[in-house]
């Protein structure tokens, strides 16, 4: 029998690449496989996981981009099309937070948060569509969150953002169906990163935070490889518009004491 979940010589862009759980899924991405370009905006940190990814045995392209500038994506997907011909796998990684009161937020932070955290998502969907439809089998994997469920205390414009992301899955999903585009998203429980790690690392929000996970610890990046690999495999074949939490049992819970 074939092996459902093998992503061997699939074409996977990470756009968001360069750090945290966009980083882990590109090489983990690559350690199952694929030839994955990873992108973002920081070139010496791109060049440290490209390093990864060839140290797996799989090809890469160091091509920067910025999910703000959808000239940039347009250039990373030429680039990826004159290198390796296709596009199988598009992951939505890039994001930001900002933890501040909504009431004197200005307007330029809560503006910038959904330009990345949204439209940013939106953006690379667009650009990779065309390949995406020509792969056959193309496959989107969002990166929602917990947000996307939950109201959290002072990052309602992360929260708004990451809820319009599961929606723009769901709608994306519906859309696509036909074009043989599978559109879905995971959405990580609390992961420390360079992103949020300030926040949720010895802090009154962190314990909380634990207190309210079942499995009562924060989860590793490495940790939502499974679900990505699944999600970009012909395993999903009939799996499109859902949101997969790996957030050790956050969304289930009720009282954990």
């Amino acid at each position: 029998m074939a092996n459902v979940l093998s992503l061997t010589d699939r074409v996977a862009v990470v756009i968001g690449a360069t750090s945290g759980i966009g980083r882990a899924l590109a090489i983990g991405l690559a350690e199952h496989g694929a030839h994955v370009i990873p992108t973002g905006r920081r070139q010496a940190q791109l060049e440290e996981v490209c390093c990864k990814i060839q140290a797996s045995g799989a090809k890469t392209l160091c091509r920067t981009s910025d999910v703000t500038d959808r000239a940039s994506l347009d250039g990373l997907r030429d680039s990826v099309l004159d290198t390796f011909g296709r596009v199988d796998i598009l992951v939505n990684a890039a994001g930001i937070t900002s933890k501040q009161p909504t009431a004197t937020m200005p307007e330029t932070g809560w503006t910038s948060l959904l330009e990345i955290n949204l439209n940013g998502a939106m953006r690379g969907c667009q650009c990779f569509y065309e390949p995406l439809k020509a792969s056959g089998r193309g496959r989107i994997i969002n990166i929602a969150s917990l947000g996307s469920f939950l109201a959290f205390h002072e990052v309602a414009a992360y929260c708004a953002a990451k809820s319009g992301l599961l929606s723009l899955t769901r709608s994306l999903a519906c859309e696509w169906a036909r074009d043989g585009i599978s559109v879905n998203a995971i959405a990580p429980g609390v992961f420390p990163t360079s992103l949020n790690g300030s926040i949720v690392n010895g802090t009154p929000r962190g314990r909380e935070l634990l207190m309210r996970t079942p499995m009562a610890r924060f989860g590793k990046p490495e940790e939502l490889v499974g679900v990505a690999v699944l999600l970009a495999s012909d395993g999903a074949s009939f799996l499109t518009g859902q949101c997969i939490a790996v957030d050790g049992g956050y969304l289930a819970s009720g009282v954990n004491s």
